[in-house]
């Protein structure tokens, strides 16, 4: 799985609308490339894009992952929490809610960073609301409820701002709805990856926690698992992958719910030590290639990124699931 992420990495950075022989892309990389303009454009422009798609796949695979096992629900994914909402709330507050500061001030807040901010603090509220009221609840199923309510107001906040809003504020919005994995200079990368890192590292603490959960509550007691601790870990991990990779990609669906219950048709088991290193393959694997489909190669066109997760993915699951006749959870 490790090469075929090295397969599709290339390919990823092979596609786009100007065609690069293989050679000077190999060369851009090693840093030999003659052409100016190619290098450029391989070293900063599809480099950083292809790894924003190992990032984004491995991440939204890995938080269903999480999101499955601790809910013990296999519709559950890495937004249930209602970290998507926050992120868009927060976006829509700076795109759609920007009239109402007016002339320059409104420009000045519609901008990159303005956004990814905006993104960022939507989703960290949520999650603290959602983390403040789960304190005091000790069914975790309650917790997947409050979740999806926090993501019901802040959906209906959204719909209010759009009905005030301008139809040039709209389009902006819906197309940061779409998904994006381009535009993400070697900076944001790196901010990207540090945050993504860290969740990645407490996900990866939680492996022993995950394998436990799966036996039941009550089991996992048994063993001496701190279950508070442990899902306050699973969901700070979780939050962390999926609030990053909304703010800086956009919203994008289908990965975190179907990434899992493809690994597991192929591997068939439901140990985490094996399914956590074979979700962040998997994840890699799928939104490279989803993401070289949407370049349209021999075209100008770039289509969401979030139609394509889904028009392409969806039917490989369903294929799977009507094959095996039975789901692994």
């Amino acid at each position: 799985m490790a090469l075929a992420v090295l397969v599709c990495f290339i390919i990823n950075i092979s596609f786009g609308s100007l065609s690069i022989p293989l050679k000077s892309i190999f060369s851009s990389l090693a840093g030999n490339e003659a052409n100016s303009t190619w290098s450029v454009i391989v070293t900063d422009y599809r480099l950083p894009k292809a790894i924003t798609a190992i990032l984004v796949g491995s991440g939204l695979g890995i938080s269903g992952l999480l999101m499955q096992t601790l809910f013990k629900n296999p519709l559950a994914g890495p937004f249930v929490l209602g970290i998507s909402s926050g992120a868009s709330l927060g976006v829509a507050l700076i795109i759609l809610g920007s009239g109402l500061f007016g002339g320059v001030l409104a420009a000045a807040l519609v901008s990159k960073w303005s956004i990814v901010i905006a993104a960022s603090s939507g989703s960290f509220l949520v999650l603290l609301a959602v983390l403040a009221v789960s304190s005091n609840v000790r069914d975790t199923m309650a917790i997947l409820i409050i979740g999806l309510m926090f993501g019901s107001i802040t959906a209906a906040v959204v719909s209010v701002l759009s009905y005030f809003s301008s139809a040039e504020q709209l389009q902006q919005y819906v197309f940061w709805g779409f998904g994006s994995l381009s535009n993400l200079s070697w900076s944001e990368v790196s901010i990207f990856f540090t945050i993504y890192g860290i969740g990645l590292v407490l996900s990866i603490s939680s492996i022993k926690a995950l394998n436990s959960l799966l036996l039941g509550d009550n089991y996992a007691k048994s063993l001496g698992l701190n279950l508070k601790q442990s899902r306050f870990v699973i969901i700070i991990a979780t939050s962390l992958i999926a609030g990053t990779i909304t703010a800086f990609a956009g919203p994008i669906a289908f990965i975190g719910l179907a990434i899992p219950h493809l690994t597991r048709q192929i591997f068939r088991t439901s140990n985490h030590k094996i399914l956590v290193p074979a979700v962040f393959l998997m994840g890699a694997i799928v939104m490279l290639l989803c993401d070289s489909i949407a370049q349209v190669p021999g075209t100008d066109y770039t289509l969401p990124i979030n139609a394509i997760t889904a028009l392409v993915g969806a039917p490989v699951v369903i294929w799977l699931l009507v094959r095996q006749r039975k789901m692994m959870f």
